[in-house]
């Protein structure tokens, strides 16, 4: 895991979770997780979610090649979540997660 170098557009919280600076309820990983699901590149991505810069999402993906590891446990501990059963209704994001994984 590369830890010294910047990457412009991304910054990491403080529980280590990479996020895009504009839009910091982005996070890598929802980047990636598209990435991995559906084989999109950065354009696929930009044109499924305009609200991305170009640069941010090769940003995201220059983070996820540099730190692979710790992008696929976030989300796989994600992908673990959603097979735990809910105490109620599913939230919109756990309904999200269970469709990536039976992709």
């Amino acid at each position: 895991m590369t830890t010294d170098l910047k990457y412009a557009h991304i910054l990491v919280d403080d529980e280590g979770v990479a996020r895009v600076e504009r839009l910091p309820r982005i996070r890598v990983a929802q980047i990636v997780a598209d990435h991995l699901a559906h084989g999109w590149q950065a354009e696929d991505v930009c044109r499924e979610y305009p609200h991305l810069r170009p640069a941010e999402v090769h940003s995201a993906f220059a983070y996820y090649f540099d730190h692979v590891d710790a992008i696929e446990g976030e989300i796989e501990r994600e992908l673990k979540m959603v097979d735990e059963p809910a105490d109620q209704d599913p939230s919109l994001l756990r309904r999200k997660l269970k469709k990536l994984r039976s992709a």
